[in-house]
């Protein structure tokens, strides 16, 4: 009997334990841009970090064909379609509500900022700069519905 409630109490612990692990971060999931134009997938990745990528255009089509990524400052980049393009890289976890040491591409500039983003539940502030948060701007996106 004292070797089947050991059991019990262990599997409870192993199964808890898992299962707080797999629950999503409060960033994870579907987020509108600033002017609703597309869909942005937040996700963990393998190494702990927070990455997003689009995932639905409002307008994913130009003259007939998906929408490139005709402004990166790499011209072997620009023939990659906007749409699955990947926009936050390496978010870390920065206390309960902040995110940081990440970096956010632009497609409408081709350029890359430094950037942090803040929770703050329906909305995520998302800062992109330049050397220091002073001198950047902030957006605010919107969280979407599956």
């Amino acid at each position: 009997m004292k070797k089947l409630f050991f059991a019990l109490i262990l599997f409870s612990t192993i199964f808890i334990t898992t299962t707080a692990m797999a629950q999503a971060d409060k960033i994870e999931g579907l987020w509108y841009n600033d002017v609703k134009s597309g869909k942005i997938e937040i996700f963990k990745g393998h190494d702990g970090k927070f990455y997003g990528k689009v995932v639905w255009l409002k307008e994913p089509l130009k003259d007939g064909k998906p929408k490139l990524d005709d402004m990166n400052s790499d011209p072997a980049l620009r023939t990659r379609p906007r749409l699955g393009l990947q926009v936050l890289s390496g978010f870390e976890k920065d206390g309960e509500n902040k995110y940081t040491n990440g970096t956010i591409y632009d497609p409408l500039n081709g350029k890359t900022y430094s950037c942090k983003i803040t929770y703050k539940g329906k909305t995520l502030d998302i800062r992109g700069y330049i050397g220091i948060s002073l001198f950047g701007r902030t957006t605010v996106w919107s969280r979407a519905e599956s």
